[in-house]
């Protein structure tokens, strides 16, 4: 038994969760590696190679990294649990007229508690993966914050993870950016995964044909959505479109009609099959209805605190003050009014690096 515990590492087979397992090792935990199946794509019907890290080519390679270093690795297939909640969900929520974010979903309800249930099996008392976050503590809270890298930075899709889930976890990326992180590769020998490309694809939708997918999933959704209206912000009819769940808030390209002018898309109304297009201006708001919170350093969020609220991937984040609504929800009153305010994304909202919380955007 090493000194510093047994630590089971989540292993894509990509560069980041390769040099996440050496680095463990060589830190002198003992390592066992997993490697998580948690979709087939071609069960999809889609017509892309099976990529990512559900493809044969990524185990292999998550395997090989084990065999050189001498710990164990396991593949666990937990295709039936993904499917289930986080594709069903996917659909749901798309029929419903909102917009999911599914990877923040797989993380928090499906990812991190099988890896618990398998380090406990195996008597590890830490999980380790890739993610380019740090976690830090406070006041006996444990939350997430910010990387090093902050072109890299991950913090926004781990904002539900549990006290549990952090107080186990290890981010040895956290300090590291990717060029770093890429030579530790390169100096370990591992030059092809150094030179490795990156995906950015919902891991079940390879192709990036979410409306495909869709179509796929669902029998007869294109006919029953078939025939909705476009609508302005006055009310007006101003064309027909393919079916409501085939759009989603701020979408200019692929409307399939010309209206002279730059439109986007304003709102979504499932009731009626109806798609509310305004121009940019008209996208604007200036506050948005948080629910499903999940607080990080503080046992529930302060009432009126000021945070900088994150509604995308990516997005640099808005200065917001955060008003306690109770039935766990919250209202953001940006300081600064934003667009692309989608229902069913995420909200996060940050005190300087640090994580307070998350919730999903009600509307």
């Amino acid at each position: 038994m090493s000194k510093k515990g047994k630590v089971l590492v989540a292993m894509s087979g990509g560069i980041d969760s390769t040099v996440t397992a050496l680095l463990m090792h060589e830190q002198g935990y003992e390592v066992i590696g997993i490697t998580m199946k948690t979709w087939d794509y071609a069960n999809s019907g889609g017509n892309k190679k099976e990529t990512g890290c559900c493809s044969l080519d990524s185990i292999n390679d998550a395997r090989k990294v084990a065999v050189d270093c001498g710990f164990h690795h396991f593949i666990v297939d937990i295709r039936e649990e993904f499917g289930n909640y986080v594709i069903d969900n996917f659909v749901d929520e798309y029929i419903a007229g909102r917009t999911p974010n599914p990877c923040v979903l797989c993380n928090t309800h499906i990812k991190w508690e099988a890896m618990l249930r398998r380090a406990d099996a195996l008597d590890c008392e830490f999980i380790a993966t890739g993610h380019y976050a740090k976690i830090n503590q406070q006041d006996g809270r444990y939350f997430v914050s910010k990387a090093k890298d902050l072109n890299k930075d991950q913090s926004y899709v781990l904002w539900g993870l549990s006290q549990e889930c952090m107080a186990r976890s290890r981010f040895p990326l956290a300090e590291l950016t990717k060029p770093e992180v890429r030579q530790i590769a390169h100096d370990r020998g591992y030059t092809d995964l150094a030179k490795k490309g990156e995906s950015y694809e919902i891991c079940f939708v390879p192709d990036n044909d979410y409306r495909g997918f869709l179509r796929r999933q669902v029998a007869g959704l294109e006919e029953r959505v078939a025939g909705g209206t476009f609508l302005n912000t006055a009310g007006e009819v101003i064309g027909e479109h393919q079916g409501y769940p085939f759009y989603t808030i701020g979408q200019r390209k692929g409307l399939g009609k010309a209206f002279g002018e730059p439109m986007y898309v304003k709102e979504i109304i499932p009731e009626t099959n109806t798609v509310v297009l305004g121009k940019a201006n008209e996208l604007f708001r200036n506050s948005t209805k948080i629910g499903q919170l999940n607080p990080m350093k503080y046992a529930e969020i302060p009432d009126g605190i000021e945070a900088v609220t994150q509604i995308r991937y990516n997005s640099p984040g808005t200065l917001s003050t955060l008003r306690n609504e109770g039935d766990d929800k919250i209202r953001v009153e940006f300081l600064a009014n934003v667009t692309g305010v989608a229902p069913g994304q995420s909200a996060v909202f940050y005190e300087g690096d640090d994580v307070i919380g998350g919730g999903i955007i009600l509307r």
